[in-house]
């Protein structure tokens, strides 16, 4: 366990652990953008990668001017997000909601990240380290902007498709849903063998299969 003797010692085990959720990130935005049935929900998350190994650069430079490593540290938080994002991924069902769901996993990942941020900024500018509160800074606002086009990208037609692809019927006192009706509305059945267990890719992925309409 690491000692920690004074706010340095804090600050470094923050980078590192920040370091550590952005490489995980790096692995796991790929297969996130795969599997998006909405194109600009891929677009949005493999432009996000491009950020997320900017933002590892950054760290990486931050933990150099300090002297410091960046290993050590494995950041738990990110992992137990990123395994939620993962039952999102091997989930069967209607493909807007399939989307809804993994944008709620991606600001989750987003809102941890942006606490984070805000914290080990806080901790830089007591210490007086100017170069590392900008960098910092650069990627708290990548963050926060992430999580906003994610809100546009659902608000803008994801949350209402979810709820018109079940087009629940209220009929004789009871509830049918669309898709037990044999409409046509595409589903993603047979997931998990496309999914992220032991590695497994998924060919083609959810972008490739086009919502019947």
């Amino acid at each position: 366990m690491p000692s920690m003797q004074s706010l340095h010692d804090v600050f470094v085990h923050e980078l590192r652990d920040l370091y550590s959720a952005e490489r995980q990130l790096v692995k796991a935005l790929p297969k996130m953008a795969k599997n998006a049935g909405s194109p600009e929900l891929a677009e949005a998350l493999e432009s996000h990668l491009r950020e997320t190994e900017v933002q590892v650069t950054r760290i990486e430079e931050i933990l150099e001017g300090l002297g410091e490593r960046t290993g050590g540290v494995k950041c738990k938080g990110m992992e137990g997000l990123i395994e939620e994002g993962k039952e999102v991924l091997d989930m069967d069902g209607e493909e807007p909601a399939l989307d809804a769901a993994m944008i709620g996993a991606a600001q989750r990942v987003e809102h941890y990240e942006i606490a984070a941020y805000g914290t080990a900024i806080a901790h830089a500018q007591a210490q007086g380290h100017r170069d590392a509160v900008r960098l910092l800074e650069a990627t708290l606002e990548e963050e926060k902007n992430a999580d906003k086009l994610l809100s546009q990208i659902a608000e803008r037609g994801i949350n209402a498709l979810a709820v018109a692809s079940a087009d629940i019927d209220i009929t004789n006192g009871g509830l049918a849903s669309r898709s037990s009706k044999g409409n046509g509305t595409a589903r993603r059945n047979g997931r998990s063998n496309r999914g992220l267990k032991n590695g497994s890719s998924r060919s083609g992925g959810r972008r490739g299969a086009k919502k019947a309409t």
